[in-house]
């Protein structure tokens, strides 16, 4: 597989973050866990990122995605400073996805913003690992 704009041959790297004020981090981090079972590289960043603090991280860390998990209800906010910062630093090709306690209604108008997928509670670890791995860009040898 071709390196293409700085996206590097080699297992799916997926940025777990925790934007804003949300303390509650179990579910990112059983969700960082499934992912790295899977065979796919996480960065963890912990509790109470910004979205300019995710977005460095990705760029930095060469990410396929950026896997968000908000509790606090500032879900359209956050997801949406997240592809704003992406769009503004040409770093548009890193998949946004997400989790969290959000409304239904709020999920078509996140799509429209550009967040990939939205999974809300009572998702498989499975189906989360199925879909970055028929979303994200495929490993060299995939």
């Amino acid at each position: 597989m071709e390196a293409v704009m700085g996206v590097a041959a080699g297992p799916i790297r997926v940025v777990v973050a925790k934007p804003g004020l949300d303390g509650h981090d179990r579910g990112a981090k059983v969700i960082a866990r499934a992912l790295r079972d899977a065979g796919m590289e996480v960065i963890y960043t912990g509790l109470h990122q910004t979205p300019e603090q995710i977005v460095d991280t990705a760029i930095q860390e060469d990410a396929d995605a950026i896997g968000l998990s908000i509790l606090s209800g500032a879900h359209n906010t956050l997801f949406a400073a997240v592809i704003e910062l992406l769009k503004e630093r040409d770093a548009e090709d890193i998949l946004v996805f997400g989790g969290g306690i959000i409304p239904e209604a709020d999920i078509p108008p996140l799509k429209e913003k550009g967040v990939a997928e939205i999974f809300t509670p009572g998702a498989t670890t499975a189906s989360i690992v199925d879909w970055v791995r028929a979303n994200v860009r495929q490993p060299a040898g995939a």
